[in-house]
């Protein structure tokens, strides 16, 4: 393809990846209206949020592999084509019901789509130099999408109504999906005579599904209880089930290939720890603002805008640079110490805090993600075949989503729990609250150390001959 083709792509990929990001956090936003409005119960509210997780995270792998056999181009299209019609179902939500139905077929849109992103990119931009420019302008999406969203969802909602967070997708997805027939490469994929392990896809997807709703109730449950444990023995069962499967299988829907590289499998590891405890700053940090310093949310927004510019900034301008001059694995080090002295400085925010003094500098130390993910992003994409790089960018992408549901369970559990005990001491409300968040950001401190010690001694500065011969370009072009 030529260099004006593949930056056409790039952009068209990009935008996918916007709209995916951005529904995830406009719809954080918009909560309270959507309850108001359509007469949500606590419990039942929390499942806008969790059908959507369930078919996003539950499918990626099974939809990676698709991608690899069907031809990811196809997958991409159709992915984005159910991402849209589901984005008006939910618009057009009048019930319960409506709505969740729509979310769960979003969940499965972002899947099909989002599960082929990376294997397309990497299949574009081969040439190292090349690819992790590309990589940071992808990067770059996500963080503006994470912000955008916030602050859009916000206007959106003050200003016409919760239902035109979805509506919004409608022309970003129809735009997405026009510009993408010419722009994209189309590939034919393996056939499904090449992958078509069944028994495979329902083990892993089931296996999936159950471990992620495990996770997201346990704040409901209860990490102990016998439901907890229960679904959790079924879940680790089935996908114990499904790696026996993909050793035996003669045509595996995942083949183990993938993860005998130690950067790839030491990638997935960093990615699910370091994202579990970014949703303290995504998340947690919003709540802080709301409830205990009493921003809006269209504030909210803002005063976290300031984080989505410095990764924005970091991941577009220069993490590229320092990959090429340092090494991956060494960048990627240097942006999980910022993002650990970010979660050192919350530990410490008071009831009373002054936004330039107390919440600006983790703004910008938040910064150390845009180093650490794209450099996660190289390192987990550096060992895709041609043939599998579906599979690669699938199996990247689940383990981000088990990292984020895992820090949502994990995390508000932990705060929710602290807050709860403090109050019975008699603390105030907002000491209680800010008790509660200091744990948090603490057990995020202590992911990201953890992330660390992983990187140090797993991951390697991957060579220019490793680069399976099947994705190199004759003749590379500058992007």
């Amino acid at each position: 393809m030529s260099f004006h083709s593949r930056r056409t792509a790039l952009a068209v990929l990009s935008t996918s990846a916007l709209m995916t990001i951005l529904d995830g956090s406009i719809v954080t936003v918009a909560m309270p209206a959507i309850q108001r409005d359509l007469g949500f119960s606590a419990a039942g509210l929390s499942w806008v949020v969790n059908a959507y997780l369930l078919a996003f995270g539950g499918l990626l792998l099974l939809a990676g592999r698709l991608g690899d056999l069907l031809g990811r181009r196809t997958l991409f299209l159709a992915g984005n084509a159910v991402f849209t019609g589901a984005s008006l179902l939910a618009g057009a939500a009048t019930g319960e019901g409506m709505l969740i139905t729509a979310r769960f077929l979003q969940g499965v849109g972002s899947a099909m789509a989002s599960s082929v992103v990376l294997g397309i990119l990497v299949t574009l931009f081969t040439e190292p130099r090349e690819r992790a420019k590309a990589i940071a302008v992808f990067s770059f999406t996500g963080a503006a999408g994470a912000s955008i969203g916030q602050v859009l969802g916000g206007v959106l909602t003050d200003v016409l109504s919760w239902h035109w967070i979805f509506f919004i997708n409608l022309p970003i997805g129809l735009a997405t999906i026009v510009l993408a027939l010419p722009a994209l490469p189309a590939d034919r994929g393996l056939g499904l005579a090449r992958g078509a392990d069944v028994t495979g896809a329902l083990l892993v997807t089931s296996g999936l599904m159950l471990g992620i709703y495990t996770v997201v109730k346990v704040e409901e449950h209860g990490w102990l209880s016998g439901r907890t444990l229960a679904f959790g023995a079924v879940s680790l069962a089935l996908l114990a089930g499904f790696f026996v499967r993909q050793a035996t299988a003669r045509t595996p829907l995942m083949p183990l290939r993938v993860l005998r590289s130690r950067n790839v499998a030491g990638a997935n590891v960093v990615q699910m720890l370091s994202l579990s405890a970014m949703f303290a700053f995504q998340i947690i940090v919003a709540l802080y603002m709301q409830k205990v310093l009493g921003y809006g949310a269209l504030e909210t927004g803002l005063a976290m805008l300031p984080a989505a510019v410095a990764i924005g900034g970091v991941s577009l301008f220069v993490s590229a640079r320092l990959s090429a001059r340092f090494g991956t694995p060494a960048v990627l080090l240097a942006g999980l110490v910022l993002l650990l002295a970010a979660m050192g400085w919350l530990t410490r925010v008071p009831v009373h805090a002054d936004y330039v003094t107390d919440l600006l500098p983790v703004m910008l130390l938040i910064a150390g993600g845009g180093l650490a993910l794209p450099a996660l992003t190289a390192l987990g994409m550096s060992a895709a075949r041609a043939d599998d790089a579906g599979l690669a960018s699938g199996l990247f992408n689940t383990t981000q989503q088990i990292g984020m549901a895992l820090g949502v369970a994990v995390l508000s559990t932990l705060a929710a729990s602290r807050t709860q005990e403090l109050r019975a001491g008699g603390a105030a409300e907002a000491a209680a609250l800010t008790g509660g968040y200091h744990l948090a950001f603490a057990t995020s401190a202590g992911l990201l150390a953890a992330a660390v010690v992983v990187a140090l001694t797993v991951l390697r500065r991957p060579r220019a001959a490793d680069a399976p011969a099947a994705v190199r370009p004759e003749q590379p072009a500058a992007l």
